[in-house]
């Protein structure tokens, strides 16, 4: 959330738009503008060129009325940002929407938009995981993940220009999250772990990685032949779908479940990556 100029702005793109400013919803309801507001919000400060919003709007098909249309959608947005601003603003709202050579950019900072603020949360934890402070990286992560309210702009019909922005960030929130799942095994939360791991292999059931930390986890939790078994049904899902044996990381943890390597029940070790690269070397 931001509060400057006598005016707080808070805009979530991580689950279903929303955008408020002084507790106000400008999020309109019309399909295409809300497409324009959920690109801008995902670059606060930046000039987001005209072709990109058409291009996002109606792909490679521009009607003729193109450049017309989008600046009724922006004329539109300001009115909204207007009305939630109030009479008594200290600015207009074509100073938080404005218009710069080319194209359009939000004058918000980014903090005031839930990913970015994801994002640095992500990061301070993965940095925290590197120099080894875990309890600290788990409290990062999770704080980074618990700002999810499901999928990405999950009510926003996205064209060319969204849809990779989502998938991006799908990708990030599932990285993230296996690095949060790392951390808790390090500190030895292998069994409190056990429910989340068993939805995320359903939901990814081609993902090495995730399978690597259930196998871990069943592992220290005393399950070994869970274990095992979670490693012979994923050897048999990529063999039977994509024709390839699991990664030689994966097969060397197999191994190594197989004769009951002492090093899978050090919980705090030598600082390495991932859970999936204990048997990288």
């Amino acid at each position: 959330m931001w509060r400057g100029d006598g005016e707080t702005v808070e805009i979530q793109v991580l689950g279903p738009l929303s955008a408020e400013v002084n507790g106000a919803s400008i999020v309109p309801t019309a399909g295409k503008p809300r497409q324009i507001l959920a690109l801008l919000a995902l670059y606060p400060g930046r000039v987001m060129p005209v072709p990109t919003l058409m291009e996002e709007i109606w792909g490679t098909k521009l009607p003729e009325s193109a450049l017309t249309t989008l600046q009724t959608y922006i004329l539109q947005l300001r009115r909204r940002l207007g009305t939630a601003m109030g009479p008594g603003a200290p600015g207009t709202a074509k100073d938080v929407l404005a218009t710069r050579h080319g194209g359009y950019l939000l004058q918000i900072p980014q903090e005031s938009v839930d990913v970015h603020t994801y994002e640095a949360l992500a990061a301070a934890g993965q940095n925290a995981f590197d120099e080894g402070d875990d309890e600290r990286a788990a409290d990062l992560l999770r704080k980074a993940l618990d700002l999810w309210q499901g999928p990405a702009l999950v009510d926003v019909r996205v064209g060319p220009i969204l849809e990779i922005e989502v998938l991006r960030l799908a990708e990030s929130r599932l990285v993230t999250t296996e690095r949060r799942i790392d951390v808790d095994l390090r500190l030895g939360r292998h069994t409190e772990l056990l429910a989340e791991l068993t939805e995320l292999m359903a939901r990814n059931p081609q993902h090495e990685g995730l399978h690597s930390q259930a196998m871990v986890a069943l592992y220290r939790s005393g399950r070994q032949a869970t274990a095992l078994d979670v490693y012979r049904r994923l050897r048999a899902r990529l063999i039977g779908e994509l024709g390839v044996e699991p990664s030689q990381q994966l097969q060397r943890l197999h191994q190594a479940m197989l004769r009951v390597d002492p090093a899978l029940d050090v919980v705090a070790g030598p600082r390495r990556s991932s859970t999936f690269d204990l048997y990288a070397a």
